[in-house]
């Protein structure tokens, strides 16, 4: 990385920023942020006024979009999925604001009005639909009682009141010691909170006493001056909404028309005014002169040359350059972590956790293939392998050209699958015990297959011989870990912290081959040496000795931490054989209620066989992926990363929707 300052003269300013934005070369700090301000002349530059006009028109743009992706005609279920919307990106020819400005009137004065009429006349209409659904709710209560609804109210002889009550029983009883007070009832709610709706009907003498009544346990409902029937309020409120429904979708139709054939100009416009406000925006992170304008930022060492001829000849050679190597401290440069393109999944995993520091190891491909493997290991069934394997080809053949994204995932999720079926089939897990049940029996000891790898007899059952998987854990932690303590060791020579590489980071080379030698001997009884036995009581204690220079007393507490640490690796087998034992409990379970129900049994065990394996996939995949981010995070990142970066972000342009030449379609 290549911290640079820019100098060019004021009439070259749009020129430049315009190819930095098409380039993409330069990070582009915010100098005013970044130091004082040496001379009086110097002062921060503001934004380009035009960044404000184009921000006005993305707002329009952005509405009438919305609107229109909000009702726009899709495809939905398996269709959606097999065949993805193809986007034709437009070509465009580059043009100066003032015709792009005139572009976007013509387009707006067209559609803007028509559009925003639509969209708020549907509005009104949704809300209407909406009181007409209250009020049939309401009215569906009362629909088997013949009443007029301009009898509720007052009247000079009679109080009429209608609404519903949870405690019938409290109301009869009630209304009962009333004079000439009738009550209507009918239930409308059954089971555990049962409702009923009510009328009641009496002389107006009795008013106060009727509402004193009616305070407790019942809801008034109220219906505004109203003069029919209920049954024949509700047709008209049917027939109302039936003709609100008609022109709501007749609006939305019109709308649709719009999606259909102005949508991508809409988008394409946004793109393009887009792109004018960001080199507007940029323009404030400047400091200017009364002739010139300084620009300062980040290119990667690789660019400086293209830089520098890109700038030369769009300036006639007009420009002032400088290029110089920055220090982590105090310049904080960011960081660009480039790996190859089939590890760009990989990145985002390690961004979950933090972006590396400017020249800290890039544990990327590392960090990746390890959880690959240590996923594979801890889901471990060939079945799940397998059909993992199908969804991420799948996903990566259809739709890697749409997203970058899943296209990087779904080449994680291929490898993830592979490792995953090969672990599964070398310990015999197929959907658990499912194909062996089928084939040979679930009660036969035997194997369908068998083959010797290394010296080793394959396949080895994970439940039957747990103590195999668990070896080959350890093992693997063990190769794991001391990678970290190698990069640990690396990465502080690099940064010439000798002290800490020599102690802190060091001292578990020594500690562990003098301690594993010596729990050898003493627990798993190897036969070593008596030359060799003094040599490794030696290396532990200068291991002891570098790790208490390095952190003092407190230092014996790492010891325990690294081979907690290393146990942590078990989790290996547990969640392997976690995933191998439930789908054996779900196959006989399957098994054992399908031969308890005759003629439909082996209907009911594939149905319960598909549903629980999915489950079992489902959980055990997430677990396998969140430990074996874990191991990642906390055992392997312990030895020797810190974070903290700040990823490097280009001043690029990025087009989505526009192209400068020919059509082109984008799946």
């Amino acid at each position: 990385m290549k911290k640079t300052r820019i100098i060019i003269h004021q009439n070259n300013l749009d020129d430049v920023v315009k190819k930095l934005h098409e380039t993409g070369f330069l990070e582009i700090i915010d100098i005013s942020k970044e130091e004082k301000k040496e001379d009086d002349y110097i002062t921060t530059a503001e934004m380009n006024p035009e960044a404000e006009v184009c921000s006005n028109y993305e707002l329009r743009l952005t509405r009438i979009i919305d609107i229109l992706k909000k009702n726009k005609q899709k495809k939905t279920g398996i269709k959606s999925i097999l065949n993805p919307e193809i986007i034709e990106k437009k070509s465009i020819d580059e043009s100066n604001l003032d015709e792009l400005y005139s572009y976007a009137e013509g387009i707006l004065g067209d559609i803007e009005k028509n559009i925003l009429d639509n969209e708020g006349k549907i509005s009104k209409i949704k809300e209407e639909i909406g009181n007409i659904n209250t009020k049939l709710k309401q009215l569906s209560y009362f629909k088997d009682f013949n009443l007029n609804l301009s009898n509720l109210g007052e009247s000079k002889y009679l109080i009429t009141k209608i609404g519903l009550t949870d405690d019938i029983f409290y109301l009869k009883q009630k209304l009962k010691k009333l004079d000439k007070v009738v009550l209507y009832s009918k239930q409308i709610d059954f089971g555990k909170k049962p409702r009923w709706s009510v009328i009641i009907t009496g002389y107006i003498s009795e008013k106060q006493k009727i509402y004193n009544i009616c305070r407790e346990n019942y809801e008034e409902i109220f219906f505004e001056d109203e003069q029919v029937y209920i049954k024949d309020l509700l047709q008209k409120l049917i027939n109302d909404k039936k003709n609100l429904q008609k022109e709501k979708k007749e609006m939305i139709k019109n709308l649709r028309k719009y999606s259909k054939n102005q949508l991508n100009d809409l988008l394409a416009l946004r793109e393009e005014i887009n792109i004018e406000k960001n080199r507007g925006e940029i323009q404030k992170n400047f400091l200017k002169t009364k002739k010139t304008y300084i620009i300062k930022g980040w290119v990667l060492e690789e660019n400086v040359e293209k830089l520098k001829k890109i700038l030369r000849k769009t300036t006639d050679d007009r420009i002032i350059m400088n290029f110089k190597t920055p220090s982590a401290n105090p310049d904080n440069p960011p960081t660009h972590m480039k790996v190859p393109s089939w590890a760009d999944g990989f990145k985002g995993l390690l961004e979950m956790f933090a972006t590396p520091k400017y020249n800290e190891i890039n544990p990327t491909i590392i960090m990746g293939i390890f959880f690959v493997l240590f996923f594979g290991i801890m889901l471990g069934d060939a079945g799940y392998g397998i059909i993992l394997l199908a969804l991420s080809l799948f996903g990566y053949i259809k739709f890697s050209k749409i997203s970058d994204t899943i296209r990087a995932w779904s080449f994680m999720g291929i490898w993830m699958g592979i490792i995953t079926t090969i672990v599964g089939f070398l310990t015999y897990s197929i959907f658990g015990n499912f194909f062996h049940m089928i084939l040979i029996g679930k009660e036969s000891t035997s194997y369908l297959y068998n083959f010797n790898l290394f010296g080793i007899n394959f396949p080895v059952d994970s439940l039957r011989d747990p103590l195999i998987i668990l070896t080959v854990a350890l093992i693997l932690g063990l190769i794991h870990l001391n990678i970290g303590v190698i990069l640990g060791i690396i990465q502080s020579a690099r940064q010439k912290k000798y002290k800490e590489m020599l102690t802190e980071r060091f001292c578990w080379v020594p500690l562990q081959i003098g301690g594993g030698s010596l729990i050898g001997k003493f627990i798993l009884g190897w036969e070593i040496s008596g030359m060799f036995f003094y040599i490794s009581a030696v290396l532990i204690i200068v291991g002891i000795i570098q790790l208490f220079i390095a952190k003092g007393p407190i230092g014996f507490f790492d010891i325990t931490g690294y081979v907690g640490d290393w146990l942590s690796y078990a989790r290996l087998l547990a969640l392997g054989l976690a995933t191998a034992g439930m789908a054996l409990a779900f196959n006989e379970v399957s098994t054992l209620l399908g031969e308890m129900i005759p003629y439909a049994g082996i209907v009911i065990t594939i149905i319960l066989l598909i549903i629980l394996h999915v489950v079992n996939l489902g959980l055990s995949a997430l677990g396998a992926g969140v430990h074996s981010l874990r191991l990642q995070y906390v055992e392997f990142f312990n030895r020797f990363y810190e974070g903290g970066g700040n990823k490097f972000s280009p001043f690029k342009l990025k087009r989505m929707y526009t192209k400068i030449g020919k059509n082109e379609k984008i799946e």
